[in-house]
């Protein structure tokens, strides 16, 4: 009995003990799965922090894209097919537009010719691990139109393979006209400076000796006219002073009307009247100027011609060119006078046979302070003043000539 007693004592404790042990493992287990759980909670939470900042991030990132007009592009190096992941670059008809599956051919195909060449070597050199970024700017003609614009694109290798060798190219791209037109008007204007300098230097070049040397005569013959008796002597001087000053006075005048026309003061006056008896007037004018051995005449297309323009500004290219014909011709003829009108304009020229002029300075004669001849007296401004009055009355001036033979100066202008 006391045995019996003793056993079941024991099985009870034993059976306690289990108890215990389980309830104490039940709950370490539930500590486990609590803290676990926890954990988890914190986990999924800081997973929905991320996810929500890529979120923004990724919206914000579009909005970049936008506000900057960029093209988002990738190119697969095994196909060589471009996929566009955002283009926010302006669309329409006036410009060329992008589509998924377009191979790299026709993608550069769509560029301007003369930059087409340059655009494909570079992004076949990227494509090929040659090179590791790719960068260029181009020009894309309007598929409407003879218009083109900028582009500038910038690319990396995305993916590579085991070998090292690219096979996934990432890019952008974005129109880039504003500062292209930025960058031309800052060539334009570091051009004109140069130029305007250049024209600077030339001025005060030629002014500095062609001032001087009809003012050194006015000077000269007014300090000895006091001391001269003989009275033909004394009419010979004043004639010389005369001359010279008409000369310092003709320089003046035309810097003045060039600049006149250069600021925008010049005011046309239009006026009708008949161009024969005009041309007549100043080839008769012209006839006193002359050396003995060249004769001056006219040559009329037609016996009354009528025309509208400013007869001031006419006037003042008529006179130019024969004081440039009377200037270089020593002997044979001149000759003014005009073509027949056609389509509402008329040509308008004067005929020497003066020196002429070399084929390959014949453009630069209308350039301001151009000399042909530096040792024939003149400023160099008379045919560019003629050229600008010319396109005042909208008209143009030319010169056909031949080196010993002479040489053909004309103005064309409308008739009304």
């Amino acid at each position: 009995m006391l045995q019996q007693l003793y056993y079941s004592i024991g099985r009870e404790q034993i059976l306690d003990i289990l108890i215990w042990a389980f309830l104490i493992a039940g709950v370490l287990a539930l500590a486990v799965m609590l803290y676990w759980q926890v954990r988890q909670s914190k986990a999924l939470k800081s997973e929905l922090e991320q996810l929500g900042k890529l979120q923004k991030h990724n919206i914000e990132y579009e909005f970049v894209l936008e506000a900057m007009r960029l093209s988002i592009w990738h190119l697969d190096v095994r196909t060589m097919e471009f996929t566009f992941e955002q283009d926010f670059r302006e669309k329409g008809d006036q410009f060329f537009v992008n589509v998924d599956g377009m191979s790299l051919n026709d993608s550069v195909m769509a560029i301007d010719p003369n930059d087409a060449e340059r655009v494909g070597k570079s992004l076949e050199a990227l494509c090929q691990g040659r090179t590791s970024s790719y960068h260029e700017t181009y020009r894309v003609p309007v598929t409407f139109g003879n218009k083109s614009y900028w582009e500038e694109s910038y690319a990396t290798v995305a993916e590579r393979d085991v070998d090292g060798n690219p096979v996934r190219l990432v890019g952008t791209t974005m129109r880039i006209d504003d500062r292209k037109a930025m960058e031309e008007a800052l060539v334009d204007a570091r051009n004109r400076a140069e130029e305007s300098d250049r024209l600077k230097s030339a001025f005060l070049a030629n002014m500095s000796h062609e001032i001087r040397t009809p003012l050194n005569a006015i000077i000269g013959f007014t300090s000895v006219l006091p001391d001269v008796e003989d009275n033909e002597e004394r009419k010979m001087l004043l004639n010389l002073i005369h001359e010279n000053t008409q000369k310092l006075l003709h320089i003046v005048d035309d810097v003045v009307n060039i600049s006149k026309v250069e600021t925008g003061k010049l005011e046309l006056v239009m006026m009708s009247f008949d161009l024969n008896n005009e041309l007549t007037m100043q080839a008769d004018a012209a006839t006193k100027d002359v050396k003995p051995d060249v004769t001056v005449s006219t040559s009329f297309a037609n016996e009354t011609q009528y025309i509208t323009t400013d007869h001031k500004c006419l006037v003042e290219i008529l006179q130019h060119y024969l004081s440039n014909a009377t200037k270089f011709t020593d002997a044979g003829s001149i000759v003014v006078g005009y073509d027949q009108p056609n389509e509402g304009r008329i040509r308008i020229w004067i005929k020497d046979t003066g020196k002429g002029i070399p084929e390959n300075l014949q453009q630069r004669v209308f350039e301001r302070f151009f000399k042909v001849d530096e040792f024939v007296p003149g400023a160099g401004l008379g045919l560019s003043i003629c050229q600008t009055l010319a396109y005042s009355l909208g008209g143009k001036v030319g010169v056909q000539s031949v080196l010993g033979e002479g040489s053909t100066f004309w103005v064309e202008i409308p008739i009304q």
